[in-house]
């Protein structure tokens, strides 16, 4: 009522009645809903109910009594927190009221209850009669809700809470740009401007470290705030009672009051409409380089596992698993190339958004490249029917399907699209992937092309299950069941659409098998206006040769080329017809004027 009224009250009722202080007027800018509790007035289940919905509770004992200070203790803490485990506790601020009636503090006493009882924020001495620290009381109130202790420091052991250490230490890594374990100057004033808007003038600087150089054995280093410099300065924050200072980093890093990223921190809205792709764009791959260049600490062009690891300590888990070394393309000492580390994002990207958006904010995207989010790295392409419409395409990743019987050749049809021949796929053989991904020049621009493996046993139930920008039906050469198992596939479920399709004849340096009866593998494709099966092995020694991928790339980025009504065969004829007519006229004339001379 004195906050309220700004005055003592000469008739002070039992129980005040509820109070909401506006936004507006409180340093927080958040309402702020009072609920009084009279003892003669109440019972104890109402009073329970009441702090089941509270965020904070203020105890108020009266400074001149202490069987009042004692029943914080005995009764009113219990009854508050009695059931709750330490985590969940419910904030505390101990009032002394009547404070203008006493010369002296009352904190001698309370200090050992603080000290008892963890979810004690603080202890405010005030007086309703004179005023003094009313509003106080309140902001503290305020301020154990929106920047609680408990979740940030263990009062007991004099530490940060293990949450608490963990969620910095990556905000240390993400802001220690040149990865050498220390933040710099530079490096401190950008986190400092990030953070709170406005960098450290250089003497402040110079005092911040002078205090963690005084108090630590290896806080400062070449002139440089360490990890555990870091650690302590917030732990001194927050001893004294400054841990709004910490909150403020910790949520512009995305954490919540439990210390966990928020899922609007991880996954920003992002629309995504049926039939466009996800891609990286320029800010994404510049973001990914620089970090890849960062954590390449011998600048051998790639990441040791040593280094991949490093890069991924600020993730709570791998993202990527043995798998990654059979997907992408590796150095010759089977390390991840920078290519190789784009092309898995671009995958990832292609695949799975919203995983993308997550990865991109365990990195820090959106702070480290002063971008509002993480979406601001990725491009939504245009829907796939416009692209069909308008005969052009701004796709930059194209998914290729392969099918095939069993025994085909399609593992090492994916990992031959890696630079593998059969030979080098024998000698490291790893984990095996279902996806292969890398990049094909189409017409002089560089496309990524992925190639999932489709198993024998998909049923193609959905739409999704046969969906892809080219489809590619591998069958043995050798053996001739396996053209068929394709020819099966394609007549149920590719023939109808516009899909792009591409035969391909592989183990080509075996003896071709005399075929069943029926159409032979170049007659079927004539007969569907498709092109000719394509011929491809794996088995010499050098890489395999590129032509088939890019070939498929190609159909991929022309599918206008690959529709009903212009099969390729059809569309090939009419070129070389073209040509044919071309020629004759030129030859014609060629001789008409040659008479005339």
């Amino acid at each position: 009522m004195a906050l309220v009224g700004e005055e003592f009250p000469e008739e002070v009722p039992p129980r005040a009645e509820e109070i909401t202080i506006p936004a507006d007027v409180t340093p927080e800018k958040v309402p702020t809903h009072i609920v009084d509790y009279s003892e003669s007035e109440q019972t104890e289940d109402e009073l329970q109910e009441e702090i089941s919905k509270a965020n904070v509770v203020c105890v108020v004992y009266d400074v001149t009594k202490e069987a009042t200070i004692e029943k914080i203790r005995t009764k009113w803490i219990p009854m508050v927190n009695g059931g709750a485990e330490k985590g969940a506790r419910i904030p505390i601020i101990l009032v002394g009221n009547k404070s203008d009636l006493q010369m002296g503090s009352s904190m001698d006493v309370i200090l050992p209850i603080m000290n008892q009882f963890s979810e004690i924020e603080t202890c405010v001495e005030c007086s309703a009669k004179n005023l003094k620290n009313i509003s106080e009381l309140f902001y503290y109130a305020q301020k154990a809700v929106l920047h609680p202790t408990a979740p940030l420091y263990d009062p007991e052991e004099k530490q940060l809470k293990p949450a608490c250490a963990r969620a910095l230490t990556r905000i240390f890594s993400l802001s220690d740009q040149d990865n050498n374990q220390i933040l710099s100057d530079d490096e401190l004033n950008y986190f400092q401007k990030s953070c709170f808007g406005n960098p450290l003038a250089p003497q402040a600087l110079e005092d911040v470290k002078m205090v963690v150089w005084k108090n630590t054995t290896d806080g400062v280093q070449d002139n440089g705030l360490t990890l555990n410099g870091f650690l302590f300065l917030n732990t001194l924050f927050i001893q004294r009672g400054r841990h709004e200072t910490t909150w403020t980093i910790l949520r512009r890093f995305g954490y919540d009051d439990e210390l966990e990223l928020t899922d609007d921190y991880l996954h920003p809205q992002f629309r995504l409409a049926p039939g466009c792709s996800t891609e990286l764009n320029h800010l994404g791959y510049q973001f990914l380089q620089h970090l890849f260049e960062k954590h390449d600490k011998d600048q051998d062009g790639a990441l040791s596992p040593t280094e991949l690891q490093n890069f991924f300590s600020v993730f709570p888990c791998m993202p990527w698993g043995p798998e990654l070394y059979n997907t992408v393309c590796t150095t010759d000492k089977g390390l991840l190339s920078l290519h190789g580390f784009l092309c898995q994002w671009t995958l990832m990207a292609y695949l799975d958004v919203r995983h993308c958006l997550a990865c991109l904010g365990y990195l820090g995207y959106p702070i480290l490249s002063e971008q509002d989010s993480q979406t601001q790295a990725l491009t939504v392409t245009r829907e796939k029917r416009i692209d069909l419409e308008k005969g052009q395409t701004q796709r930059n990743v194209f998914l290729c399907k392969v099918l095939g019987a069993r025994g085909a050749g399609k593992s090492a049809f994916l990992q031959a699209f890696l630079g593998r021949s059969l030979v080098a796929q024998r000698e490291n053989r790893g984990e095996p992937s279902l996806y292969a991904i890398n990049t094909v020049q189409v017409n002089g621009q560089e496309k990524y092309l992925i190639l999932y493996e489709v198993g024998t046993d998909t049923t193609f139930l959905k739409p999704s299950d046969t969906a892809c920008d080219v489809a590619c039906f591998i069958y043995d050469l050798s053996e001739p069941r396996s053209f068929s198992y394709c020819a099966s596939i394609y007549k149920q479920h590719y023939m109808d659409s516009q899909i792009p399709c591409v035969f391909v004849a592989s183990k080509t340096d075996l003896p071709e098998a005399s075929h069943q009866p029926g159409l032979s593998p170049t007659e079927f494709c004539y007969k569907h206006c498709l092109p000719p099966p394509f011929l491809f092995s794996c088995h010499g020694q050098g890489p395999p040769s590129t032509a088939v991928y890019t070939k498929l790339a190609t159909a991929a980025t022309f599918p206008h080329l690959n529709a009903v009504e212009l099969g390729a065969v059809s569309f090939w004829l009419r070129v070389a017809l073209g040509a044919a007519v071309t020629a004759l006229v030129g030859f014609t004339l060629y001789r008409v004027l040659g008479k005339n001379k």
